[in-house]
C-alpha cells in the first residue's frame, strides 16, 4: 500500500509535532509517523521555557495549555556547600512568561497533536515507525513504515530523536562532542518539610538536580560516564546514602527508592551533524544536534528547529490555492536554510553545555562557595549575582536567537 503526501515527518517528539502544526496550519499536507502506541515515556525533557511559551501564546493554544496541570518556577536556586544561592530570576524577562514551567512531555504533545488535528492536512500516525527511506535518482522520495506502507512524498523530515533511523538511512553521521557525565534518573516524595524550589544541589558528595513535580521530585544525580556498573555493584543502599549526602534534606525519603530498577540511566550525549540534510530530506531536533539535559533546554530548541524550518518550507509547499509550490531545487535551498540559521545558537548552546559538565567533573561545583562564605564571596554574592542573573535567565530561557512565528506560518486563508 502506497500514500502520497507533500511532507512525512518521521518521530512524533516537540519537534516533529510542532513542524506538523505549522505546516498544517499553511495547508500543507503532512504525516507524521511515531512509532510507540502513546506519547507516555517517563524521564523525558519536560522543561516548557519562555521561548516555547511566547510561541504557544501566538498560536493561540495558551488557554489549553493552561488547563493542563504543570508548575511554573519564576525562580530557580543552586545550593553549594550547604549555602542556598538565588541563581536564576526569570522575572527579569519581558512579560508576560517570566518563569519557565513544568510539564510532562506527553502532556505538552497530547496538546500539540490536538491542535494540530484541528487541521485537515494533518495525519498522525501512531504505532507505525519508519523504518527506511526510498531513494530515486540520489533524491529521497518517501519512506517505508513497519506497517509495511510506503509513503512518498516532496520531502522527508527526520525528527526521530538521537539514534535517528532515518538519518542512518541517509547515510548522515554526526560528529560526537566528548562530555564524561552520565545522568541516573530517579523519583522520590517531597519532603514532609516544605523544599524551596531548587535546581541542583553541589558539595564534595556530588552533583544532583531536583526537578518539582505536584508530588514528587524528578531527580538526576550526575554521574561519571561509564561508572554504572560500579554503582549497581554497590548495591542499593550505598546509592541511597550519596544522594542523601549530597541533597541533605532528602535523606527522610531515600527510602522510597526500591529497587535499582527505579534508577534509569540516561548516557548523556552531545553531537552535531555536519550536514542537516541531503535532497529531499531534512533532520531537525535531535537527529540533527543531540543536546545535553543541562538547562533543560532540549524541548525549546527542537521546538525553535521546527519553527525556523516551517518559516521557509512553507512558501515552497504550500497548495496551489495560494502560492505556487517551486521546484525540488527550491526546497534543497530551503533545508540549507534550516541549517544556516540553526547550526551557530545550537552550536553556542552546546558549547556551554559542554563546558558546564566539564567543571561539574572536575569538581569545581562544590569549590566556588565556602560554608560559611569569605568575605570576598559575600561580596560576590551581593555585587555581581544581581548582575549576571538577567543574562542567564535570558540565555536559559530563551536560548540563542529564539524563533518567533512569521506571517507565513498562519493558516493559508490569513496570507492568500
Amino acid at each position: 500500500m502506497s500514500t502520497r503526501t507533500d511532507v512525512c515527518i518521521a518521530g512524533g517528539g516537540p519537534a516533529g509535532v510542532f513542524l506538523g502544526l505549522l505546516l498544517a496550519r499553511a495547508g500543507v499536507d503532512v504525516v507524521v509517523c511515531e512509532k510507540h502506541d502513546d506519547f507516555f515515556r517517563d524521564f523525558r525533557g519536560d522543561t516548557v521555557h519562555p521561548s516555547t511559551l511566547n510561541l504557544l501564546d501566538a498560536l493561540g493554544l495558551r488557554a489549553r495549555f493552561e488547563a493542563v496541570p504543570h508548575a511554573p518556577l519564576p525562580q530557580l536556586d543552586v545550593v553549594l556547600n550547604g549555602i542556598r544561592i538565588h541563581a536564576v530570576d526569570f522575572t527579569t524577562l519581558p512579560p508576560p512568561n517570566r518563569f519557565v514551567t513544568l510539564m510532562p512531555q506527553w502532556d505538552l504533545l497530547d496538546l500539540l497533536a490536538d491542535a494540530a488535528a484541528q487541521h485537515p492536512s494533518f495525519h498522525l500516525r501512531m504505532g507505525d515507525e519508519v523504518t527506511d527511506v526510498i531513494e530515486r535518482d540520489g533524491r529521497i522520495a518517501g519512506v517505508t513504515t513497519a506497517s509495511g506502507e510506503s509513503i512518498e512524498s516532496r520531502l522527508v523530515v527526520a525528527a526521530d530523536g538521537r539514534s535517528s533511523t532515518v538519518r542512518r538511512a541517509l547515510g548522515l553521521a554526526p560528529r560526537d562532542i566528548p562530555v564524561d557525565t552520565d545522568v541516573l534518573w530517579f523519583r522520590v516524595p517531597r519532603p514532609e518539610q516544605p523544599l524551596p524550589d531548587t535546581l541542583a544541589w553541589a558539595n564534595a558528595a556530588g552533583v544532583c538536580i531536583t526537578i518539582p513535580r505536584p508530588e514528587y521530585l524528578q531527580c538526576a544525580l550526575l554521574v561519571p560516564k561509564g561508572s554504572l556498573e560500579g554503582i549497581r555493584a554497590d548495591g542499593l543502599e550505598a546509592f541511597r546514602d550519596r544522594v542523601a549526602r549530597v541533597v541533605p534534606r532528602l535523606a527522610d525519603v531515600v527510602g522510597d527508592i526500591a529497587s535499582l530498577d527505579d534508577i534509569k540511566h540516561l548516557d548523556v550525549q552531545i553531537d552535531r551533524l555536519e550536514k542537516w540534510w541531503r535532497p529531499g530530506a531534512l533532520c531537525i531536533g535531535d537527529a540533527a544536534h543531540a543536546m545535553s539535559p543541562m538547562f533543560g533546554v532540549g524541548i525549546n530548541y527542537a521546538v525553535q528547529d521546527a519553527v525556523a524550518a516551517a518559516h521557509v518550507l512553507i512558501p515552497v509547499l504550500r497548495p496551489r490555492g495560494s502560492v505556487k509550490g517551486v521546484g525540488d531545487d527550491a526546497l534543497d535551498e530551503a533545508c540549507a536554510a534550516v541549517q544556516r540559521r540553526r547550526t551557530w545558537p545550537t552550536a553556542a548552546m552546546q558549547a556551554i553545555q559542554r563546558r558546564a559538565h566539564g567543571l561539574i567533573s572536575a569538581g569545581v561545583p562544590s569549590r566556588i562557595i565556602d560554608n560559611p562564605p569569605t568575605r570576598r564571596q559575600r561580596t560576590v554574592m551581593r555585587l555581581v549575582l544581581p548582575a549576571i542573573r538577567p543574562l542567564v535567565a535570558r540565555m536559559v530561557g530563551y536560548g540563542f536567537r529564539p524563533e518567533r512565528l512569521l506571517p507565513l506560518n498562519r493558516p493559508a486563508a490569513e496570507v492568500m
